[in-house]
């Protein structure tokens, strides 16, 4: 055997230094193979994606809120800034009103200086009504704006009227007082018009149209421009026309000399008061106290103040009329408007309220020109 040989058996046979273990056989499983476990990689992006919608609806919802919070701010600011130009038209209206009873009640004065001033206060009105035209109404609100309008128009064309009249009359100096007060009662029936379309054609619907767009808190402003219905009636008017055509009405010197109060009426329900009894006054928006004053003596009297007083709140309400005339055995109503209550009177238990005529010179009787009345106010039924 050669070496060669030797070598290559040497090399067949021999073992190599490593060699790779063997694997131990494995017991088959039962129930057959499992699966692979696999880690939840799809659980994290599902979280994310669910807290990116829950903040997306979040930030939608913030938005609506505050879209509607700045729509909410502006239809209130829209809405009050009108109804401010109207306030300070109602207020010059409503002052028109009072210096036309005044002017048409003035003793004194001559039948010139009257028309002079009544043409005065018929463009006074008319600017007022030339203002309200100028102004641009909310939408919802052009319906009533319309009527408001029409009010204001009433008046101007009432005064205009009235001057009208009592250049007629005063030229036909065979015309008697009362028919000459007739005359003059037509256009006057325009003014007490006027209160009831801005009552009823504007204020009230005004109202409603705010309180259904969620601005309720706006007020809608009131304008009285008749602070006493009967002055502008047939009787009353014709004293006016005796006046300027130069007769005297004065109280007569001598002889029995006096008022009184005849009763006090709660509106609009016309509740009568009583001096014994304690009696619930609805506390609504429109509510006003009528009373009537009679002259008791023998004579006719002139410029006579009539006060009314609640007490009881935190601070009284006080308020002035004046009569102009009042004739012999007469009775003459007063209606005193505008009472505005703060909640203290609602929660008071004593308000009370007073009604006093100041004498007339002459008067010796003095204990009827006073009459106190206890109310209790309720809030109105919804």
């Amino acid at each position: 055997m050669t070496e060669r040989d030797t070598d290559i058996e040497f090399d067949f046979f021999e073992e190599p230094e490593t060699r790779e273990a063997a694997r131990p056989e494995r017991p088959p499983a039962r129930g057959g193979p499992r699966p692979p476990m696999r880690t939840p990689q799809g659980l994290t992006p599902l979280l994310r994606l669910v807290g990116l919608i829950a903040f997306a609806i979040v930030i939608v919802v913030l938005l609506v809120y505050a879209i509607q919070g700045c729509e909410s701010s502006s239809k209130h600011a829209k809405y009050q800034h009108y109804m401010t130009k109207v306030s300070q038209i109602a207020s010059n209206s409503h002052s028109i009103g009072v210096r036309l009873t005044n002017l048409l009640s003035q003793p004194g004065l001559k039948a010139t200086d009257v028309q002079r001033r009544l043409a005065g206060l018929a463009r006074d009105e008319l600017q007022d009504a030339d203002a309200a035209r100028a102004i641009d109404p909310p939408g919802r609100l052009r319906e009533q704006h319309s009527r408001m309008l029409d009010a204001l128009q009433y008046r101007y064309s009432g005064i205009v009227g009235i001057a009208d009249s009592l250049t007629q009359v005063l030229k036909t100096k065979s015309l008697a007082a009362a028919k000459a007060g007739a005359v003059l009662e037509v256009p006057a029936q325009r003014l007490l018009a006027s209160d009831v379309v801005w009552d009823d054609s504007f204020r009230d619907p005004a109202k409603q149209v705010l309180r259904n767009q969620g601005v309720g808190d706006v007020r809608v402003p009131d304008s009285n421009f008749v602070q006493s219905p009967d002055f502008y009636t047939a009787s009353p008017l014709g004293v006016v026309v005796t006046r300027l055509r130069g007769a005297n009405i004065a109280p007569t010197t001598g002889g029995l000399h006096g008022t009184n109060i005849v009763s006090t009426k709660a509106l609009p329900r016309g509740t009568e008061l009583s001096t014994t009894q304690r009696l619930p006054v609805v506390a609504s928006t429109n509510l006003a106290f009528e009373v009537t004053v009679e002259d008791s003596g023998d004579s006719t009297e002139v410029q006579i103040p009539v006060t009314l007083t609640i007490s009881g709140g935190t601070k009284p309400i006080v308020k002035t009329q004046t009569i102009p005339f009042i004739n012999a055995k007469a009775k003459v109503p007063v209606t005193f408007r505008n009472i505005q209550l703060d909640p203290s009177f609602l929660a008071s238990q004593s308000t009370t309220v007073k009604v006093s005529v100041k004498p007339v010179k002459g008067e010796h009787t003095v204990s009827n020109n006073t009459s106190e009345y206890p109310v209790i106010f309720s809030i109105p039924p919804p």
